[in-house]
């Protein structure tokens, strides 16, 4: 599903516009991430959690020579699924 199809689905969920329902997932979008970046999580009850985590500097190899290479350490978004989801996605 891409971002035009949920949009769709929404709006015929809330029978709303297309374009009202475009606007709150945008809005929604934007919250999530002006949330994260600032380092705060943000958990949906029944979906999940996105939350910001740390991934340290390494020694990595280039494919192409074999060289050894630096990889810089990096922040890096993280998704956990919640019960309920991970119970649907199961079938459960």
């Amino acid at each position: 599903m891409n971002k035009q199809e949920l949009v769709d689905a929404v709006a015929a969920a809330t029978g709303q516009s297309k374009a009202a329902a475009s606007e709150a997932i945008d809005a929604f979008i934007g919250a999530v991430t002006k949330a994260v970046t600032k380092g705060d999580a943000v958990q949906l009850i029944g979906f999940g959690s996105f939350s910001t985590g740390a991934r340290a500097a390494r020694v990595g190899r280039n494919p192409a020579t074999g060289a050894e290479i630096q990889i810089a350490a990096a922040k890096t978004v993280k998704f956990t699924a919640g019960k309920a989801f991970k119970d649907a996605v199961n079938g459960a």
